[in-house]
């Protein structure tokens, strides 16, 4: 089924998506008028390619990101250094369900693709399952670890016949969020799945 995205800040950027793949992209009422039949998702903010987090290994294997259930216990914030690792190594088992609780996280900071070399199986198992991209860590690392690193890591533009992986974020251009940061996504697509979206 082809799928129409548009964002209200960017019609001129709108990604018609078939299956897995990019089918075309242009301005929205050129695509709209050549493909009636797709399912428009309308978005507010802008469309863009998605981010890289070049702190996969960090995020996925050094921290711990509980469940929900243990929030009376744990909290609801991501665990990181000693205390992570302790949970770990008590229990082994919780890190593919950190895990994949971690790359949800990531897909809500609009991450369509992580760097640094993952050594944990499950954690691997996690992230190709998820669909996110692996790609190689810049030369100069942003800031301190983060789920929105500064600088944000945008990847380059979409083509057609590429992935369908984006996101959309609440912001009214680019400028906007550099300085906002990746907490403003609304939505993330990966493999032409929505596997984000903000409530």
């Amino acid at each position: 089924m082809l799928t129409l995205h548009v964002a209200e800040a960017s019609p001129e950027a709108a990604v018609l998506v078939d299956g897995a793949t990019i089918a075309a992209l242009g301005p929205y009422e050129e695509l709209a008028a050549a493909d009636p039949q797709a399912r428009v998702r309308r978005w507010p903010g802008i469309l863009t390619p998605g981010l890289l987090n070049p702190y996969g290994p960090e995020i996925l294997e050094g921290t711990y990101h509980p469940d929900p259930r243990e929030a009376d216990t744990l909290g609801t914030a991501p665990i990181g250094g000693e205390r992570a690792r302790a949970l770990f190594r008590a229990e082994p088992a919780r890190l593919g369900a950190s895990a994949r609780r971690g790359v949800q996280r990531l897909f809500a900071h609009g991450t369509v693709a992580i760097a640094g070399e993952l050594r944990s199986r499950t954690v691997v198992d996690a992230v190709r399952r998820a669909g996110l991209a692996v790609g190689q860590r810049p030369d100069r690392l942003p800031g301190p670890v983060s789920l929105s690193p500064t600088p944000l890591v945008l990847l380059p533009p979409l083509t057609v016949g590429g992935p369908a992986r984006f996101a959309i974020f609440d912001v009214p251009d680019r400028a906007e969020l550099v300085r906002r940061g990746a907490g403003t996504c609304v939505a993330t697509v990966v493999g032409g799945r929505l596997v984000y979206r903000g409530r």
